[in-house]
C-alpha cells in the first residue's frame, strides 16, 4: 500500500484513481484549487487530514476516513461512492452525502444542507447533524443516538430504523414508508405526514399537527407533548401514555388515550374510534 503523510495537494485529481493507499496527516487545500482528489479510487485510508477542496471523494469503492475535517469549501464531498466507514470527522460542506452505498458513520458531526439524498444502506450512530432536507430519499437506514436539527427531514425514505435518536425537525418523515422509530424525541411541526406502514414505539412526539393522512400508522405507548389537531384522516392504531390537546377526524382505527382536550368531528368520512381513558367515541 502506497503511502502519504504531512503532505498538501491542491492540483486537480491529485490521487485519481489510485488503487491502495494510506493518506495520514495531509492538507486538500491551495491555490491551485483543485477538485476531485481521489476520484475514481479503490481501498484508500485517509485519516487525521483536511479537506478545503470541492467534490473529493466521487466514484470510489471501499473507503475509510478517520478523524478528518471537511470545511464548508469541501462541497459535495461523498457521490456515488461505495463500502465507505466515516469515523470521528466533521462534515461541514454541502450536500456531503448523495447517491452512496454501504454508508456507516461513528462520532461524526455533520453540519451540511441536502445530506444523504438517495443513498442506500447508511448505518449512523453516536453522531450530531444540523441539516435541511436530511436523508431525502434514503433507503435502508439504520440509525442509533443521532441528535438532529433541521427541517425537512427524512422525506420519502423507506426501510429503515431509528432507535435512542433525539430529532428537531419540521415536516419530518413526509411520505415514509415501511419505518420504525424506537425511544426517541422527535420534536417539530407536522410530524409524518402521508406516511405509510410507519411505527413510533415507546417515543415522545413534540409538535403542532402530527400524524396526518397517513396508512398503517402505529404508535405504541408514546407521549405527545403540545400536539393538537391529531391523526386527522389517517389510518391508525394508537396507544397513547399522556393526555392529547385536541384529535381530528380519523379516518379509520383505534386511538386510545388517558385525557384528550377536544375531540373534533367534522368529516362525515371519519369512521375511526377514539377510546379515553376507557370510555369510547367516534363520529356517530
Amino acid at each position: 500500500m502506497k503511502t502519504y503523510q504531512n503532505q498538501t495537494f491542491d492540483q486537480e485529481r491529485a490521487l485519481y484513481g489510485s488503487d491502495g493507499i494510506a493518506v495520514t496527516q495531509c492538507r486538500f487545500d491551495g491555490p491551485a484549487d483543485g477538485e476531485s482528489a481521489f476520484k475514481e479510487c479503490r481501498n484508500v485510508t485517509v485519516k487525521d487530514s483536511f479537506f478545503n477542496l470541492r467534490y473529493p471523494f466521487w466514484h470510489d469503492h471501499h473507503l475509510s476516513i478517520e478523524s478528518c475535517e471537511m470545511t464548508p469549501l469541501c462541497r459535495a464531498a461523498l457521490w456515488y461512492t461505495r463500502d465507505v466507514t466515516i469515523t470521528h470527522t466533521k462534515l461541514h460542506g454541502i450536500k456531503a452525502l448523495r447517491e452512496c452505498d454501504q454508508v456507516r458513520m461513528q462520532g461524526c458531526d455533520i453540519v451540511s444542507p441536502e445530506f444523504g439524498w438517495s443513498s442506500r444502506d447508511v448505518e449512523m450512530t453516536d453522531t450530531s447533524a444540523e441539516s435541511e432536507y436530511f436523508m431525502f430519499r434514503g433507503e435502508r437506514l439504520h440509525f442509533r443516538n443521532v441528535t438532529l436539527k433541521g427541517k425537512y427531514s427524512f422525506q420519502y425514505i423507506t426501510d429503515s430504523l431509528f432507535e435512542n435518536c433525539n430529532f428537531d425537525t419540521k415536516d419530518a418523515f413526509w411520505h415514509a414508508k415501511n419505518v420504525v422509530v424506537k425511544n426517541s424525541v422527535i420534536r417539530g411541526e407536522y410530524l409524518a405526514w402521508y406516511c405509510e406502514n410507519v411505527t413510533f414505539d415507546h417515543c415522545t412526539i413534540i409538535g403542532t399537527q402530527p400524524l396526518c393522512y397517513c396508512k398503517g400508522l402505529k404508535l405504541i405507548d408514546c407521549q405527545m407533548v403540545d400536539t393538537d389537531l391529531s391523526f386527522e384522516r389517517s389510518q391508525v392504531d394508537a396507544t397513547l401514555t399522556a393526555p392529547v390537546d385536541s384529535i381530528k377526524n380519523p379516518r379509520s382505527g383505534i386511538i386510545r388515550v388517558p385525557a384528550v382536550g377536544e375531540i373534533i368531528w367534522d368529516d362525515p368520512q371519519a369512521a375511526g374510534e377514539i377510546v379515553v381513558n376507557g370510555l369510547r367515541w367516534n363520529h356517530n
